[in-house]
């Protein structure tokens, strides 16, 4: 039989046709990945609505109840709310003056920076780093009728530890000496409570309302939320020379990971650094780089990253409640940061 002359290209293009179409309209497999789902819409309602969502229901969050919640940027607050527990009265709001504990640092770090007009000695810089082996103050080491000096006077409170000098060790005894330290140190050792919450205020500013339960710089101040969301909103809008410091000389803080550190107390294993008077949430699994300033009784400030928004968690419960409000805000905090309730 005569083979034929026609090229074969035709009939091989329809057998891919036809294989193609088997494929595609007979159940065969097909190269179409599936339509992704579509990511939030990142305004502002709906980053509220995951951070309301976030702080009602995770579990991080529930543990905590009750405790007020709030976002905002350099300009305002856009989301908050009360977050009450069943069966009991108790309720915080952004007008609740509580005591914030080591909240504290972060105010008493950033009247050291206006004082230094944004030019820390190596001297503040070991202090506010707690490693300055001052590392004998008791968590209520002041009465409430002391100075800054008859406060460090009392007991072992202004005896150093050389073995700790120049490794991190979390204690009020760092910041009780260096208020007390002499020109050209701050030199606030006559100071008591209100005269102290006076002076902060002259550099801090007239519109951060605070006072002192006792006059100890690293745990003594009373404020609100609405109080300490200006001080926040002040770092965000560079009006105060912290903002410029957040995050600076950053320290390694655990024990268990860092041969500089003594004592941190962090109790969650997170390896987060410390810098001028606040935390570096930067754990290399579970931190997301913000800064903050945790308090013994549950109140929790926070600036993110980027420095664009800042957060509170408020309320007040028994000493060493700080973890738990740091990691429900850690949560609130992503939530609105990716607009998915966490």
């Amino acid at each position: 039989m005569p083979i034929s002359n026609k090229p074969l290209l035709p009939i091989f293009g329809i057998a891919t046709c036809l294989a193609f179409l088997c494929l595609t309209g007979c159940g065969g497999a097909s190269d179409t990945a599936p339509t992704p789902a579509p990511k939030p819409v990142l305004d502002n309602v709906t980053r509220t609505a995951a951070a309301a969502a976030t702080a009602q229901t995770n579990q991080l969050c529930s543990v905590i109840q009750p405790f007020y919640w709030e976002i905002g940027d350099k300009s305002q607050k856009w989301g908050s709310a009360s977050v009450n527990k069943a069966g009991t009265l108790v309720s915080y709001n952004e007008d609740s003056v509580l005591s914030v504990a080591s909240a504290s640092k972060w105010l008493y770090a950033a009247y050291v920076a206006e004082r230094r007009a944004g030019v820390l000695s190596a001297q503040d810089i070991q202090f506010l780093h707690f490693r300055s082996g001052y590392t004998n103050f008791t968590f209520s080491g002041c009465d409430p009728a002391d100075t800054v000096a008859s406060c460090m006077a009392r007991g072992r409170n202004g005896i150093q530890t050389p073995g700790n000098v120049d490794k991190f060790y979390y204690n009020g005894g760092h910041m009780q000496t260096h208020a007390n330290l002499p020109a050209p140190g701050m030199d606030l050792g006559t100071l008591d409570n209100a005269a102290l919450a006076t002076e902060m205020r002259r550099l801090l500013g007239s519109d951060v309302n605070l006072s002192y339960t006792q006059p100890q710089l690293a745990g003594g101040v009373r404020t609100s939320a609405k109080d300490y969301a200006v001080f926040l909103r002040k770092l965000l809008n560079n009006q105060l020379k912290m903002a410029a410091l957040l995050g600076t000389n950053a320290v390694c803080t655990n024990p268990a990971t860092c041969p500089g550190a003594v004592s941190t107390p962090i109790t969650t294993g997170a390896n987060w650094h410390y810098s001028i008077g606040h935390w570096v949430e930067d754990d290399a699994s579970t931190g997301d780089g913000a800064f903050s300033s945790t308090g013994a009784f549950g109140f929790y400030p926070w600036v993110d990253a980027s420095k664009t928004y800042y957060g509170i968690v408020a309320r007040f419960d028994a000493a060493g409640s700080g973890n738990e409000s740091a990691q429900c805000g850690a949560q609130i905090r992503k939530a609105w940061l990716t607009g998915l309730a966490q």
